[in-house]
């Protein structure tokens, strides 16, 4: 007979529905579900079984960040994204980011770009058992066009091959790196849509047309691999649901058209708040942005809670996404923020909220068939959790609230890296955050330098 483990939860969230019932058991064979019910009806141990006890606990399916970032190495600067550390360290970075965020009750993530091929070589680490982590969707560099995403530098310093984007400026070029990129054994290929480049009146330009989108996403579902866009405006969004692309991320500037066309075509949102709402609640006057950053975030978190209600009220499906990796959302600390975020912004009910990132989201995972619920047959990923998100979602951003984390019905703790220990070649070698002319030191005071003498 095979050894079984049977979880005793206080009470159990499936993501099956919006209840959690008390004093229900789920047993786990092979790494998967074989029976949830109520304890009383739960088979009887035999003497090789295990048994969890989680009785005192709130035991649901691990969660899903479908928008992480795992090499950025929670970075300061975009240059510090791209240009510093060497792929190499790139790649242990990603991997303490990975176990960061399986400890923080994320037992899958999909991360749509990094620089080379950085996140699918964490996946294969993880598949192959030489680490601890969790399960990972990955991407490679996404491709941009002058006025995408990834196109940050000035034209004579262009993209650089160790960038986490990668130039596509024509349609020819995309197809290009988009069979290249799935024979290098991908999972997803992104297409930057738009980044900051905007007409007078504030739309920012689509970086490609409709035909370009629509042949790139052609291509990238013919070679089977998940077509995943960036668009915060209107324009961007409307050609990647036209185009029937399988995720926008953002789409804050969604329109009607563009609702409608992601509603016929089957496509999802990631909205990924997370980011703008802790660039809007954590900045300090000393952030090098903070005279004009928050304010363009502000009226982005605006418009983007006011149209995605709308495509949330339509009915367009939506998947969870934090954007970690930066400073203001590292890895590990505030994934667990978009399912409050979801609930402040979109409308979403705590349920609502939890079965978006812990079932919808499995849509798009390399394991979708095997993930999705604590069903029978599904693979056995679970938090284990102190307290009640149904009853106070921002529960699961607390760390003392995530009490064990299960993959596959195994209990795993990663060792905690020194997550805030950085190495020098990681980022830029700042300087100075303000020009020191006459009346700039005049107005804070001079500490006057003098030379000890010694003997």
């Amino acid at each position: 007979m095979q050894q079984r483990t049977h979880v005793r939860c206080g009470r159990l969230f499936t993501g099956l529905h919006d209840h959690a019932p008390a004093q229900h058991t789920v047993i786990v064979e092979n790494a998967r579900v074989a029976w949830t019910g109520p304890t009383a009806a739960a088979a009887s141990m035999s003497a090789s079984d295990i048994e969890l006890d989680y009785r005192a606990h709130f035991v649901m399916p691990g969660m899903i960040d479908n928008h992480a970032h795992l090499s950025y190495g929670n970075a300061l600067t975009q240059e510090d994204i791209d240009l510093y550390a060497s792929m190499e360290f790139r790649s242990l970075r990603a991997m303490a980011a990975a176990q960061a965020t399986l400890g923080a009750g994320f037992t899958s993530v999909l991360d749509p770009a990094c620089a080379g091929l950085v996140t699918p070589a964490v996946r294969d680490a993880v598949n192959s058992g030489l680490f601890p982590g969790p399960r990972i969707t990955a991407s490679g560099r996404a491709l941009t066009s002058q006025q995408g995403l990834y196109d940050w530098y000035p034209t004579w310093v262009g993209v650089p091959g160790t960038s986490t984007g990668v130039m596509a400026s024509s349609l020819p070029q995309a197809i290009d790196v988009i069979r290249t990129q799935a024979k290098d054994g991908v999972d997803a290929i992104k297409l930057t849509m738009d980044g900051i480049y905007s007409r007078q009146r504030g739309d920012l330009v689509a970086g490609y047309t409709q035909q370009e989108t629509s042949a790139m996403v052609e291509e990238i579902h013919r070679l089977g691999k998940l077509a995943l866009v960036h668009a915060r405006g209107r324009e961007g969004a409307l050609y990647a649901a036209r185009a029937g692309v399988d995720v926008i991320y953002h789409a804050s500037a969604i329109d009607d058209e563009g609702i409608a066309a992601a509603l016929s075509n089957g496509c999802h949102l990631c909205p990924s708040l997370t980011l703008l709402l802790n660039n809007l609640e954590f900045h300090q006057p000393t952030d090098p942005s903070a005279s004009w950053w928050p304010p363009i975030q502000a009226r982005e978190m605006e418009q983007a809670s006011r149209n995605l209600r709308r495509a949330h009220a339509a009915g367009v499906p939506f998947i969870m996404g934090s954007e970690a990796g930066f400073a203001v959302t590292p890895c590990g600390e505030w994934n667990a923020k978009e399912l409050e975020a979801h609930v402040r912004f979109i409308g979403f009910t705590p349920a609502q909220a939890l079965r978006c990132a812990t079932v919808a989201s499995a849509k798009f995972l390399r394991e979708a068939a095997d993930l999705g619920g604590l069903a029978p047959g599904k693979l056995a990923d679970m938090v284990v959790v102190n307290g009640d998100p149904l009853a106070d979602i921002t529960t699961l951003q607390r760390a003392e609230a995530i009490h064990a984390v299960l993959l596959g019905g195994r209990p795993v703790s990663p060792a905690p890296s020194n997550w805030r220990a950085r190495h020098a070649s990681e980022f830029s070698q700042g300087m100075w955050n303000r020009l020191y002319d006459r009346d700039t030191v005049r107005s804070q005071g001079v500490r006057r330098f003098a030379v000890e003498e010694t003997e």
